[in-house]
């Protein structure tokens, strides 16, 4: 047997902060965005970073465009590490707009998956028609994930529209909500054309929430450091780019000096 095969850090040399919880988490959690891995880089991706990474999102569309046998070998490599594969939301908004969602849930049912995300960033769902998808989603026995927020340039949700939203989505039956940031993290919702986080537009939402319940879309390091600071290690985060998934649980951990004083336990 290989002696380094059971072998491990020392635990403040793995975990500065002490405060890293193991999967299955409620809180802290990480949701990587996947744009077309193939098998091989999404296996050495579990391979290397499965233990931090909750959630894999099938950006786009792209799960509609992906060979069913690779999407199904997707799935059982998920499942085996514990992580939650999804399709993203536009997904579901081509459903809906072509009148097509029952077949999407059954197609989405008979290959395994479990989770969904409702969304409406590009089409427009009145709130009994997004209360009328999510639950129609429930009652196929999937778990849901909603987004709130619009993909148009510029386009922020006022804080006491998203609220509404969140509790009216929860009262659905959706266990988390994403603030929509999108894949480039510039000029929407709580990021400035510049990438720049809104800390008051941040902190006003969840203040008036369940804040283990939001995750935030934030793709840019910058914005991640951001959020953990203002927000503590155990916000969640989303879209995370598949390569900096090590990156994101470093910050989490105190293993970057971005977080080396703010989780590390350590002092100036």
């Amino acid at each position: 047997m290989d002696p380094f095969t059971e072998k491990t850090w020392e635990t403040r040399l793995l975990d500065p902060s002490l405060e890293r919880e193991s999967k299955p988490r409620l809180s802290g959690l990480t949701m990587v965005i996947d744009k077309g891995l193939g098998l091989t880089a999404f296996k050495d991706l579990l391979d290397l970073a499965g233990d931090y990474i909750d959630f894999i999102k099938l950006g786009f569309g792209t799960a509609s465009l992906t060979p069913f046998p690779v999407l199904k070998e997707k799935l059982n490599l998920a499942g085996l590490h514990g992580i939650h594969l999804y399709p993203g939301g536009t997904f579901f908004e081509v459903a809906w707009a072509q009148q097509q969602t029952d077949d999407f849930f059954h197609t989405l049912s008979d290959m395994g998956f479990s989770w969904v995300e409702i969304s409406d960033g590009t089409i427009d769902l009145q709130d009994e028609e997004r209360s009328r998808c999510i639950r129609k989603a429930r009652d196929c026995s999937f778990r849901v994930i909603t987004e709130i927020g619009k993909k148009m340039k510029g386009s922020v949700t006022p804080v006491s529209d998203l609220a509404h939203t969140f509790f009216k989505d929860r009262d659905d039956g959706a266990e988390y909500i994403i603030v929509e940031g999108r894949e480039s993290g510039r000029n929407i919702g709580i990021f400035d054309s510049q990438g720049g986080v809104d800390t008051d537009y941040v902190l006003n939402i969840y203040e008036r929430v369940e804040s283990h319940r939001l995750i935030w879309e934030c793709p840019q390091n910058p914005q991640q450091v951001a959020i953990l600071k203002l927000l503590g290690s155990k916000a969640n985060l989303g879209n995370i780019p598949a390569q900096e998934a090590l990156s994101v649980e470093s910050l989490r951990r105190g293993l970057r000096s971005d977080t080396f004083f703010t989780f590390g336990g350590y002092s100036i």
